[in-house]
């Protein structure tokens, strides 16, 4: 699996906490989009970067990271194709995968702990999508997204 990394200076840390735990996984390739340690960065310059990348299908996941997460993922959002889910709870990282089909995790330094944000990675890294009753639904936000990314 190919994952794209980003964060902004809010989130340094806790990104590089999360690169060194996926470099550790088998199995997983991971490029770091940046910011680097001190750059001052605008968020959706990053997130957009790592959304275009996986809605390119460059890379098969995304994960983002600044202070909120929030911000991250109103601009991963942005991106035709691109489903991205603020998690900071092991329900909703589940549920981001397994219902929802999100390609790109969001999360906030300013939010979560490192063990907390690594627990959350694996969860998220482990689901995949169950299809089943929402099947149609995640097909009907793609058919939403066509109609606004023309």
């Amino acid at each position: 699996m190919k994952i794209a990394i980003g964060c902004d200076e809010a989130a340094y840390r806790l990104k590089m906490v999360l690169y060194e735990h996926l470099l550790k996984k088998e199995g997983i390739e991971v490029k770091d989009f940046g910011a680097d340690a001190g750059e001052i960065v605008l968020y959706p310059d990053v997130a957009h970067a790592v959304a275009r990348a996986v809605a390119d299908g460059e890379y098969d996941r995304g994960v983002l990271v600044c202070g909120t997460g929030i911000g991250m993922c109103i601009t991963a959002n942005k991106v035709p194709g691109i489903r991205a889910a603020v998690c900071h709870d092991p329900f909703s990282t589940e549920r981001s995968r397994k219902s929802n089909d999100c390609q790109i995790l969001c999360m906030g330094e300013r939010v979560i702990g490192e063990e907390l944000a690594k627990y959350l990675l694996d969860i998220w890294l482990g689901c995949d999508f169950a299809g089943g009753g929402s099947a149609p639904k995640v097909a009907r936000i793609n058919e939403i997204d066509k109609m606004y990314s023309k």
